[in-house]
């Protein structure tokens, strides 16, 4: 029985092609390059490598094939691009995951970034991979412990769900990730960097994930500068890798930070493909691109484990309806939202419970734990209609119940949503009803008008900013 190394060696070799199709550069366009030749092997998504001028060689993938023309779209600068170069075909665009990734850094390629060498796994996979059958797929499982007291609670996060975390730029969003990344219950972590700022990817895997994190995570990572072709495969292929693990029996949690880039990218390519700009500048085919990359995300099959989702969309303006947002939410199993002006008062996570739904719920908790979120949803509900009429002294004490339980209540309850927990969801559920129960015990301590002490004195609590 041969040893990992030796597979994966021979991985390698089984890999090498001595003899491959070549054709010509008949045309160079914007965005794309014409090629002659390879008309009958190329297929749709197909790799090509085009000789440039000094030696250097170019990638690309073929976008769009008419007569004996194919088109390509180039993973990088076209300078050096000549007409009648030679473009190699390499076939259907692959990536062979193996275990020995995990603690890694790699680009969507599968070539290493963190300046390790790294092995091919035996087996290869499409990128575009198809989802488990939908009639075959396991229901959602249990509740996973997230070391965050509101996802524990108010917002659960169960195995094979699908959640989407929307937010603008600077709103703690990868903060919130890592912490995902390291406290989630979970066997590996796939992470997607797509379309990062080069500098941040460093400082996120050292600093935001830590070596505690980054000891069971595969980050894939594809930076800002790369081409549309590179941004829009970095997600591909971590779902592609967080499939493999997903077919070996492992709960696999997938963090892709951010869907929108990854939409962008697609965008530049359908343009050059020869797609019309419809959906505010997004080609139709985009809403097909999201949909299938979500769906191949959630429960497994019977023999095989679950992918647990997290993605990201960059929101501007907190518009919750432009296209991408819009097209993956109808897809999700939940959806928070981080809100700007949370943040800026310095609670973090900055999440806007009464925007943010867990379709998880009611099946994620018991009856009891039921009562506590309805409880700790109505309370914060009711002081979001009152906030401004409190903040400018126009509310009277006595008017409404649930005004008058929440206005003592809602500095811990908001503190609440913001912490970590070190315990695990029992605690968590056990702190928030000691909290509730504060409420409940200060509305019965209420005179009969509905007010308590502090609230006859007009008085607020402290924190209601």
């Amino acid at each position: 029985m041969p040893t990992p190394d030796l597979e994966n060696l021979w991985a390698e070799i089984a890999s090498l092609t001595a003899v491959r199709d070549v054709g010509r550069v008949c045309g160079i366009g914007r965005g794309a390059i014409m090629i002659s030749g390879l008309s009958h092997v190329a297929g749709i998504g197909d790799q090509v490598g085009i000789a440039l001028d000094g030696g250097a060689q170019l990638g690309g993938e073929v976008i769009a094939l008419d007569g004996d023309v194919a088109t390509v779209f180039p993973d990088g600068p076209t300078e050096g691009a000549t007409l009648g170069a030679r473009a190699i075909y390499f076939g259907p665009t692959i990536i062979a995951p193996d275990n020995g990734w995990i603690g890694r850094i790699i680009d969507p390629s599968g070539a290493p970034l963190d300046g390790r060498p790294i092995l091919r796994g035996r087996n290869a996979r499409s990128l575009t991979g198809a989802p488990p059958p939908a009639t075959r797929r396991r229901q959602m499982a249990g509740r996973l412990e997230t070391g965050i007291a509101v996802f524990n609670t108010l917002l659960p996060l169960v195995r094979g769900q699908r959640i989407g975390l929307f937010s603008g730029s600077g709103v703690g969003k990868s903060s919130l990730l890592a912490k995902f990344a390291k406290g989630v219950d979970a066997d590996v972590v796939v992470i997607a960097l797509v379309g990062e700022r080069g500098r941040e990817v460093r400082e996120f895997v050292e600093n935001t994930l830590g070596k505690d994190g980054l000891a069971r995570a595969v980050v894939v990572a594809a930076t800002s500068d790369r081409s549309a072709l590179i941004r829009r495969r970095c997600a591909m292929t971590a779902m592609s890798v967080a499939e493999h693990f997903r077919d070996q029996g492992s709960h696999v949690l997938l963090l892709t930070d951010s869907v929108t880039r990854f939409a962008e990218a697609h965008r530049e390519i359908a343009l050059a493909s020869g797609e019309d700009a419809s959906l505010q500048g997004h080609p139709p085919s985009m809403a097909q691109a999201i949909m299938s990359l979500a769906e191949r995300a959630g429960p497994g099959l019977d023999h095989t484990g679950d992918i647990t989702a997290i993605f990201s969309v960059l929101v501007a303006g907190s518009d919750m309806e432009e296209p991408v947002a819009d097209t993956l939410r109808g897809v999700l199993d939940g959806h928070v939202v981080l809100d700007r002006t949370i943040a800026e008062r310095g609670r973090y996570p900055a999440i806007d419970l009464l925007r943010s739904v867990s379709r998880s719920l009611p099946r994620a908790a018991s009856d009891a734990e039921n009562v506590l979120i309805n409880h700790a949803r109505r309370l914060l509900g009711a002081y979001d209609r009152a906030e401004m009429m409190v903040q400018a002294g126009l509310y009277s004490p006595g008017s409404d119940p649930d005004i008058d339980a929440a206005l003592p209540i809602w500095p811990a309850l908001d503190r609440f949503l913001a912490e970590d927990e070190k315990g695990d969801a029992a605690d968590s559920f056990a702190r928030l009803a000691r909290l509730l129960q504060g409420a409940s015990g200060a509305d019965a301590a209420a005179g009969p008008s509905g007010q308590n002490e502090t609230q006859a004195k007009g008085v607020s609590s402290p924190g209601l900013v």
